[in-house]
């Protein structure tokens, strides 16, 4: 089974992005910050992943950019989801390997989408 791991500090996001994310057929982990996401991808290369901006210790883009230098981190499909809605922080997620980009707040319907736009489903 595909995995997603869902990194945001709000314990609320995680929970309704995992029953949606389940629901599309993925097995969903959790990390609460760039740091614990780090780790988890260290140990266990996800599929997908579901990336909030702010969050303490390592932010989103911080976690993304580092990600990408991992060995096989080029591999996850990003799709970013945050309040952080201007076109520079859209422009900067793209160029550092986001791969799409959710605005918060979401539903289903739109995590779907962006998920298949980003081909994951």
């Amino acid at each position: 089974m595909r995995t997603c791991l869902v990194v945001d500090d709000s314990r609320v996001i995680r929970k309704v992005a995992r029953r949606i994310i389940e629901e599309m057929g993925f097995e969903v982990a959790e990390a609460g910050d760039g740091l614990e996401a780090l780790a988890w991808c260290r140990a266990s290369m996800p599929e997908a992943i579901l990336l909030d901006w702010n969050m303490p210790a390592m932010n989103g883009i911080d976690f993304l950019r580092q990600l990408r230098r991992e060995r096989n981190g080029e591999q996850p499909t990003v799709v970013f989801c945050t309040v952080e809605n201007d076109l520079d922080h859209i422009r900067e997620a793209l160029s550092c390997g986001a791969a799409e980009y959710i605005m918060k707040p979401f539903d289903s319907d739109i995590v779907q989408s962006k998920f298949a736009q980003a081909k994951l489903v």
